[in-house]
């Protein structure tokens, strides 16, 4: 090779340099790939965070001045068991369970062709007592007329003093006569009554406008008075007055000085739990039940509801004042600690689908240890004490208590 050939020969160094920059770049942008691909896969496949679980609940405002809170049951004022004073059989009944009934309206029968009978028979003794009392009135008049014409004979010397004498004795046998035949008509019109009674006694009716809550027997069924003879029945049925249902309160006696009448109450039923009805004190029982040491408190409706029923459970919260119009409305109320503040917004974490979802909400005024909150559903559950940890989509797994 000449000299000249080998000045040609030099090693060429930086076309490299740029290739090598170009492979750390691509490595680069890989190790922040995988990281990310790490993160999100642990975000995504990393076992749920275990939280605990508190559910939005229903309160009303005047929690905030409840006295105290009793239990008790609905009971009517006016309650009757219907029977008949007479003994017999039932022969017709008109109502059943929730008929309405009024006042004096014949509801039930006995048999009563005996005492109807007796009736007929005290009628005609009546007939005849004014018919008798109708001719001896007649005989009355006659023996009048007859003495009048006698003492102008015996005035004119034309008839004896004796002959006068069996006029006068005549009028006062017609005058005796009548009043015994008055006597005979009032005896025959009593027994009349007493035989009406006896019809009416086999007659049932109500004795205050009702509502029908039992039927103890049917008809072909033996009634007596007080149900003592075999095989036989006492009530016909059972009527209550849905006016005067009221409640009836066992209080603590230890709290009674807190209770006083025409007191405001709120008297939940077991079988209404989204209702509320304005009640007041009506009576304290003066007598302590020495076994459960409590008083008896009766408490009368100020809202009536028509799905109240006799024998209901009911809850009766004492107030310390009325309720106002705007707190007689149930608002949505949870546990402080479920609320936190994130960048400004107050957030709930609600769980569905086993993964909490922000859900920005407002607050309200603190209805006893709750805080009354919009933005979310009575009975959604929500993750209480939410964490860094627990972020919108999270997995969570609600602990077990």
């Amino acid at each position: 090779m000449k000299p000249d050939d080998l000045s040609r020969l030099r090693i060429e160094r930086s076309p490299s340099a740029p290739r090598l920059k170009r492979r750390w770049g691509r490595l680069a942008l890989i190790g922040v790939a995988v990281v990310a691909a790490g993160a999100f896969a642990l975000t995504r496949f990393a076992g749920p965070v275990q939280v605990e679980t508190v559910t939005v609940s229903t309160v009303y405002p005047s929690q905030n001045f409840t006295l105290l809170n009793a239990t008790g049951y609905v009971v009517p004022q006016r309650k009757a068991s219907l029977s008949s004073k007479a003994t017999g059989r039932l022969e017709w009944l008109g109502v059943l369970e929730g008929s309405r009934v009024k006042e004096g309206e014949v509801i039930a029968r006995l048999e009563s062709r005996d005492v109807q009978a007796a009736l007929e028979q005290a009628e005609a003794q009546v007939n005849v007592a004014r018919a008798n009392q109708q001719q001896g009135a007649a005989e009355l008049r006659d023996a009048e007329a007859n003495y009048r014409r006698s003492s102008e004979l015996l005035a004119k010397k034309f008839i004896s003093g004796a002959q006068h004498d069996t006029d006068r004795a005549r009028l006062d046998k017609a005058r005796a006569a009548i009043a015994s035949q008055k006597a005979a008509v009032a005896s025959a019109e009593a027994s009349r009554r007493s035989a009406e009674v006896g019809v009416e006694q086999t007659l049932i009716r109500a004795p205050f406008d009702a509502i029908v809550l039992t039927k103890n027997a049917n008809v072909g069924d033996n009634i007596t008075p007080f149900s003592s003879a075999a095989e036989a029945k006492g009530a016909v049925v059972t009527v209550a007055d849905m006016e005067t249902l009221e409640v009836e309160a066992d209080v603590a006696e230890s709290s009674i000085a807190r209770i006083s009448v025409n007191q405001p109450c709120e008297v939940q039923l077991d079988a209404l739990p989204d209702t509320r009805l304005a009640a007041v004190v009506s009576r304290v029982v003066p007598t302590v039940d020495r076994s459960k040491a409590t008083v008896l408190v009766k408490v009368r409706f100020v809202e009536r509801d028509p799905r109240v029923l006799p024998d209901m459970s009911a809850k009766v919260a004492f107030l310390s004042r009325e309720a106002k119009e705007t707190e007689k409305k149930p608002v949505t109320a949870v546990q402080p600690g479920a609320i936190v503040e994130r960048d400004g917004r107050k957030l709930v974490f609600a769980l569905k689908d086993e993964r909490a979802r922000a859900v920005e909400v407002t607050t309200g005024g603190r209805i006893g240890d709750l805080v009354e909150i919009r933005g979310v559903k009575a009975g959604e559950r929500l993750v209480l004490a939410p964490g860094a940890k627990v972020q919108d989509g999270t997995a969570v797994a609600p602990l077990k208590k």
